[in-house]
């Protein structure tokens, strides 16, 4: 995941380089990656991985996976594990530095107690509504809580009780006493701890009082020695609080720095809306292929180089935009195009029966694994009588500069012989084509002659086919921002209702060998992968990515 030379340097990358130069932290790089447990990951935090992980690798330092496990209430050991498969899959190195927020809980509180004990911190009584109400605007500084200036001993009393349970949720909180007329919100007077009675997934209920996040976001980089803790920009305007804690507990000061989060077109990046497209059953789970989640991803057959390559290009900056999806298919599509197998498919078959071929005979046609990876070898396809080809690819009646099958045409069959479509058969009650009469030139074997024709077409043998069902996967959202909706609308309004279409399809049989997750070309059509649910008795397929350069285009547009 490190850097290389080819990929362009960043800020983030130059204020590293500058430390080591100047013996900052000893020249220590030691970065983390610091999800909360209450989703799954999604392609927006590839980016951070990529970040975090493959800075610390180019400095030969050590990035841990920590989790911010200090909401109970919203946070499942179900997603601590799909984050830990996630990263590992994306590459991220941790070693055995898995680490929790929850396994500095004492610390933390501990901390807290200094901070009162300095009358840096008070107990207050006011409700989380009082609390808004009085923290002020933009332009009008706030009012100091009548609790402020409660004395160093009985704050120290009512922390105590509460995390004894002595009182009812949301009935008290610990604030840092800093200044309600700071310019910047954050610093008036922000809560540290709130009462909430909810088992934990790792400490149960052995706490009633959960740390918020800016009191112990900190902390928790302080006590694992981080130099450089980078964030996405949301968390900018946090940083004169995260400065303010460190410096007032006179502990190791990591140093946070923000950057851009990615955005992507069509596609929404919000847990809470990512949450709801699973709780309403709109989609089938985090994992359904149209997620933009990396277990999504996965199983819709992305590869986590493909990943790696889009993050790796994306650039790291300090302002806000949006990236084309397109841009992530084309770095899917590129890496794809070198590893995946070639196989030949038809989704939408027709019969094509060659009429001078020996009744019973089938031949083994040699065929190419992968054009652009010799090491992948060759193959051997079935070829008999009859076979299915796509229906697109003939035409009783061609259109201007059509070159496949129609009546009196030639074309090539992959790997094949050439053949010429001679007769049509039809339905005699709904006149739709159900099968075409064509004759093979034996001499025109592929590789054994020099005679070109216009057109190849893909094909397999419809005697030794293999059935396979298919899951044309589309865009989940039919608008590059589902987030802006009509009023009195939610984002779920922008739903693509053709996002799947599912399709019976023949394959040569050597795809039934598959395995989940391995990922291949259906020849002249997209870049499809096993889905998890694939066995040999029942081949499942979803469709990866499309062939055609989409990105391209964009890029020629603009």
């Amino acid at each position: 995941m490190a850097e290389t030379d080819s990929t362009p340097t960043h800020f983030i990358r130059e204020i590293m380089l500058a430390d080591k130069a100047s013996g900052k932290h000893g020249g220590r790089v030691h970065t983390r990656f610091p999800p909360e447990p209450n989703g799954y990951l999604h392609v927006g935090h590839a980016k951070s991985i990529h970040i975090n992980f493959g800075l610390a690798e180019e400095f030969g330092g050590k990035c841990n996976l920590r989790f911010d496990d200090t909401n109970p209430s919203k946070e499942e050991q179900e997603y601590v594990d799909a984050i830990i498969e996630d990263v590992k899959w994306l590459g991220g190195d941790f070693g055995n530095r898995i680490f929790y927020a929850s396994d500095y809980f004492q610390q933390i509180y501990d901390w807290a107690v200094d901070l009162i004990k300095k009358g840096k911190a008070y107990v207050c009584d006011l409700t989380s509504e009082q609390v808004r109400e009085t923290r002020g605007t933009l332009t009008d500084a706030g009012t100091n809580s009548p609790y402020r200036d409660r004395s160093v001993e009985e704050n120290l009393d009512l922390f105590t009780r509460m995390k004894n349970g002595e009182f009812p949720d949301g009935s008290r909180t610990l604030r840092a006493k800093i200044d309600m007329a700071s310019p910047n919100l954050n610093m008036r007077d922000p809560v540290m701890y709130r009462i909430l009675r909810a088992e934990h997934h790792r400490t149960g209920n052995d706490w009633c009082i959960y740390p918020m996040y800016d009191w112990a976001h900190g902390q928790c980089d302080s006590i694992e020695g981080i130099t450089h803790s980078i964030c996405t920009l949301e968390f900018e305007d946090h940083r004169p609080l995260y400065d303010w804690f460190v410096e007032n507990l006179g502990i190791f000061h990591p140093q946070q720095i923000e950057f851009d989060r990615l955005n992507l077109t069509y596609t929404v990046m919000s847990k809470r809306k990512l949450l709801k497209l699973v709780q309403d059953g709109l989609v089938q789970g985090w994992d359904d292929p149209r997620m933009p989640t990396l277990s999504g991803m996965r199983r819709r057959g992305y590869s986590p180089q493909g990943l790696r390559n889009f993050a790796r290009n994306l650039g790291v900056g300090k302002t806000n935009g949006i990236t084309e999806f397109e841009k992530l298919e084309y770095y899917i599509r590129e890496d794809l195009n070198k590893t995946a197998l070639r196989v030949m498919t038809v989704l939408k078959p027709l019969k094509l029966v060659l009429t001078n071929y020996p009744e019973g005979q089938v031949e083994q046609l040699e065929a190419i694994n992968n054009p652009e990876d010799p090491s992948a070898g060759k193959r051997t396809v079935p070829f008999s009588r009859e076979l299915w080809i796509e229906q697109d690819d003939f035409r009783e009646v061609p259109p201007k500069g059509y070159h496949r099958l129609y009546p009196g045409n030639e074309a090539r069959l992959r790997y094949g012989y050439i053949i010429k479509c001679n007769d049509v058969i039809k339905d005699p009650v709904t006149g739709e084509v159900t099968e075409i009469h064509c004759t093979y030139d034996a001499a025109t074997r592929s590789g054994g002659e020099s005679r070109k024709v216009k057109s190849t077409i893909h094909w397999v043998s419809a005697a030794q086919a293999v059935p396979v069902q298919v899951n044309l996967y589309d865009k989940l959202f039919n608008v590059e921002n589902p987030n802006v909706t009509p009023e009195g609308q939610d984002f779920t309004v922008h739903l693509n209702p053709n996002s799947l279409t599912t399709v019976q399809a023949w394959a040569e049989p050597d795809l039934a060998k598959a395995k989940p997750g391995d990922r291949y070309q259906f020849e002249r059509l997209a870049y499809f992968c096993a889905d998890k649910t694939s066995t040999p008795e029942k081949l499942v397929f979803n469709r990866t990515v499309e062939l055609r350069d989409t990105w391209a285009k964009v890029q020629k547009k603009g």
